[in-house]
């Protein structure tokens, strides 16, 4: 069951010290990208810091939230590298029960970069792949596994993108998208680009 913060005070005192001010959630995506100094600065130097100061309950409890708390408790995860969450992340990326929060699941999941991260991964492809009806997150999903696949050197991608696979299949049957059926120019590059912050943030802690 989604909690509300409407009707539930510990969440809503959670959403409004982390999630809402200067719109924080909207930011938390490819628009932090095109931010520049100071107010990148800023909002990097802010994340941080309630990354180091947001507690295993109030993330357990922010992802028990709509989509507007668990875009911004992955990405607390992501900076602080908690990867303690990496199994709830990958349960509610399968799961799929809100929109708009499965980018920043990727982006956590390929910060963390391990075998692991790939299988869960993998889990949402095999799922979804299958589901040309559901335009959900398997565009970001790719890429984070391709993300994966480069820095461990691994191949757990192939299987989807080889000639008739589940990737190509989708992309003819999935009405939404280009027959493209190269995922790596953009959707890669937008991980490689939200882990490279992720990267950042950790640093500066």
């Amino acid at each position: 069951m989604i909690r509300h913060p409407h009707d539930d005070a510990e969440l809503l005192a959670l959403v409004r010290r982390y999630v809402t001010p200067e719109r924080r959630y909207l930011k938390l995506g490819g628009s932090l990208l095109r931010m520049r100094s100071p107010e990148y600065d800023r909002f990097m130097r802010d994340l941080c810091e309630d990354a180091g100061l947001i507690t295993a309950d109030e993330i357990v409890t922010l992802l028990e939230g709509g989509w507007r708390e668990r875009r911004t408790a992955a990405w607390l995860v992501a900076v602080s590298r908690r990867t303690e969450f990496r199994e709830r992340l990958g349960e509610l990326l399968l799961a799929s029960e809100v929109c708009c929060a499965g980018l920043a699941y990727c982006v956590a999941l390929a910060s963390f970069e391990t075998a692991r991260d790939a299988d869960l991964l993998a889990a949402y492809l095999d799922r979804y792949l299958c589901r040309p009806d559901l335009a959900y997150d398997q565009t970001v999903v790719m890429g984070a596994l391709l993300f994966i696949d480069l820095n461990l050197k691994s191949d757990q991608a192939s299987r989807f993108l080889g000639p008739g696979g589940l990737w190509q299949q989708w992309l003819q049957e999935a009405s939404h998208m280009q027959p493209n059926p190269d995922p790596n120019p953009f959707f890669l590059s937008l991980i490689r680009r939200l882990c490279a912050f992720v990267d950042e943030c950790a640093e500066a802690r």
